[in-house]
C-alpha cells in the first residue's frame, strides 16, 4: 500500500470507530440515570455512612445535561472498546505475517477485557477508600460537592487505571515484534517495580499510602503476567523456527 492508501485506510478505521462510539454512546444515554447512580454510589455510600447529605449539587441549569452526555460517552467508550480495538487490529494487521494475524481475537478479547477490568477495579477497590479518606479528612467542613467535580475525579481514576491495565497487551505486542524478550523483562523487573510505584502515586486520587498500595500491587502483578505472555510468545517463535529449520 502507498502512503495515501495507508491514510485512506486509517480514515476508514477512524470513521468506523467513531460511528461505533456514537452508537454505544446513544445506547448508554438511554440508561444514563442508572449509570449515574452506579458511578455515584461510592460517594453517596460514603456520605451516608458519615451521616452527611448524599446528593451532589450543580451550579448551572445545563450541568446535569452536560454530565449525562459525558457519562454516556465514557460508558460508550467501554461498551464500544471491543469494536474499536478490532478496527485498530484491522489497520495494523496488513503489516503482520500470516501466523501473527491469528492473534486478532486474543488481542481484542485481552485488550478490551483488561480495560474493563481496570475500570471495574478502580470503581470497586480504589474509589471507595479514597473517597472515605477525603471526606473524613474534611469532616470539620460541610461538603459541597458538585457533579462536575466528582465527574472529573471519577473519570480520571477509572480511565487512568483502565489504561494502566493495558500493560500486558503493550508488552505482548512488543514481544510479538521482537522488541522485548522475557529475559529483558526479568532483568529489569526492579526498574519496573519502581516505575509502577511512581505511576500509582501519580494517578492515586489521595496521598495516603493505602490507596497508592491498592493501585501499585495490581500493576506489579500485571507486569509479572506480561512476562508470562512474553515467554509464551518466545516459546512459540522458538518452536516455529525449529520447525522451519527441520523443513
Amino acid at each position: 500500500m502507498s502512503f495515501f492508501e495507508h491514510l485512506e485506510e486509517l480514515r476508514q478505521r477512524l470513521l468506523r470507530s467513531i460511528l461505533g462510539l456514537l452508537i454505544a454512546t446513544g445506547i448508554c444515554f438511554y440508561f444514563s440515570d442508572y449509570i449515574y447512580g452506579w458511578l455515584a454510589r461510592p460517594l453517596t455510600d460514603t456520605l451516608r455512612s458519615l451521616n452527611l447529605p448524599d446528593k451532589l449539587v450543580y451550579t448551572s441549569p445545563i450541568d446535569p445535561f452536560n454530565l449525562y452526555i459525558k457519562l454516556s460517552m465514557l460508558a460508550g467508550l467501554f461498551l464500544a472498546s471491543p469494536y474499536i480495538l478490532y478496527q485498530i487490529w484491522l489497520f495494523i494487521s496488513p503489516g503482520l505475517y500470516r501466523h501473527e494475524k491469528r492473534y486478532v481475537w486474543p488481542f481484542v478479547t485481552l485488550t478490551s477485557g483488561l480495560f474493563m477490568a481496570g475500570g471495574f477495579f478502580a470503581y470497586r477497590l480504589a474509589l471507595p477508600p479514597a473517597l472515605k479518606f477525603l471526606v473524613e479528612f474534611g469532616r470539620q467542613f460541610t461538603p459541597f460537592i458538585t457533579i462536575d467535580q466528582y465527574w472529573k475525579l471519577v473519570t480520571t481514576i477509572i480511565v487512568g487505571v483502565g489504561l494502566v491495565f493495558e500493560l500486558p497487551v503493550v508488552i505482548l505486542l512488543l514481544s510479538i515484534f521482537g522488541i522485548v524478550t522475557p529475559k529483558f523483562l526479568l532483568k529489569n523487573i526492579r526498574y519496573a517495580v519502581l516505575i509502577t510505584a511512581i505511576v500509582a502515586a501519580a494517578i492515586a486520587p489521595t496521598p495516603d499510602l493505602a490507596t497508592v498500595f491498592i493501585l501499585w500491587i495490581p500493576m506489579v502483578a500485571l507486569y509479572i503476567l506480561s512476562i508470562g505472555l512474553s515467554w509464551i510468545v518466545y516459546l512459540q517463535k522458538k518452536k516455529r523456527a525449529r520447525r522451519n529449520a527441520e523443513a
